[in-house]
């Protein structure tokens, strides 16, 4: 009598795409938390200081582990200029690190430009720009199941800011932010994509965030604004922004992106000011409406149906920078 062999099903903690959600989850809770800390920061400092002040902590501190573990050396020479192929893995960085630190100063300047709905609608944006640059510039087909979950889950996040959407001619500047912000984030998605084949994540937040300092020093320069916090609850809301938000969270949004495209990343972080508003119910005691509730149910059955498709997960990765994936 011979017995049906069943073959050894991979276990549910071993399997890649799941892994990568896991590490996507992880992520965006922790970036969510940013409102909060961001919150307490904006009580002394503008919001482009908190920003700046965020990158460089970040930086320091990767900085002293790195040297403490003696991986410096290393470091440098991954991203040197010994080969094409290094020379693209720098001006990878570079663009990293510009388009977060432009994405966050667009979207500071926008909130002080145009209402909150208007700059909380258009940034949501970003799944958009991600999706219609894997398709211009990688040729990325996506199956109708991405498309649904796309616009369901897109339906879900604007849906809680269209009843207080506006259209006012003086704040279109505040608008054009807004959305600039949206398509800063997803380059900055888009060549991430690329960048974590070729280093970790814990390099790339590194000099990503060394580069989003850089950037944004200048304007506080020019503005002649106040740089650093000045009590100890400032400081310990800028560590929160780079301990929990930048470094936890911005390496775990790397590490997913190991086993998920770009694309399905930029949708799942529809949840990120859904999950924040939950935060500042916690903390704040802020009202959650059922507009709320229902925001977050649909954006969640939109994220279920675009994981179940083919498109969610990540295609090999193709040598020399932007080809077809």
């Amino acid at each position: 009598m011979t017995k049906n062999l069943v073959l050894p099903q991979p276990s549910f903690w071993k399997n890649p795409k799941w892994i990568a959600v896991m590490s996507l989850c992880l992520a965006v809770l922790c970036i969510s938390i940013a409102a909060i800390f961001i919150k307490f920061c904006e009580q002394e400092i503008s919001p482009c200081a908190t920003a700046f002040n965020r990158f460089w902590v970040t930086t320091l501190i990767l900085g002293l582990w790195n040297g403490l573990n003696g991986e410096r050396t290393e470091e440098l020479s991954e991203i040197g200029f010994e080969s094409s192929i290094s020379g693209v893995v720098f001006w990878q960085l570079v663009l990293v690190g510009l388009f977060l630190g432009i994405d966050l100063l667009l979207w500071s300047w926008s909130l002080t430009q145009t209402s909150v709905a208007n700059a909380t609608l258009l940034a949501n944006l970003t799944p958009i720009f991600t999706s219609v640059g894997m398709w211009a510039i990688w040729g990325k087909r996506f199956d109708r199941k991405f498309i649904l979950g796309m616009s369901v889950a897109l339906l879900g996040a604007l849906g809680l800011g269209v009843s207080d959407l506006s259209v006012d001619p003086s704040k279109l500047g505040g608008d054009l932010a807004a959305i600039l912000a949206a398509l800063s984030f997803a380059g900055y998605l888009f060549v991430l994509e690329k960048l974590q084949h070729r280093l970790n994540a814990l390099t790339i937040t590194k000099w990503s965030s060394a580069i989003a300092s850089l950037a944004l020093l200048p304007v506080l320069l020019f503005n002649h604004e106040a740089i650093l916090p000045t009590s100890w609850q400032g400081w310990i809301a800028v560590l929160g922004l780079a301990l929990i938000c930048q470094i936890l969270g911005q390496v775990c949004l790397v590490q997913s992106l190991n086993g998920l495209s770009c694309g399905f990343v930029a949708i799942f972080l529809l949840l990120e000011p859904i999950l924040a508003a939950f935060g500042a119910w916690i903390v704040f005691s802020e009202t959650l409406t059922l507009l709320n509730w229902l925001a977050f149910a649909v954006v969640l059955l939109g994220i279920y149906i675009a994981l179940c498709s083919q498109s969610s997960v990540k295609d090999s990765p193709v040598e020399g920078g932007f080809n077809n994936g």
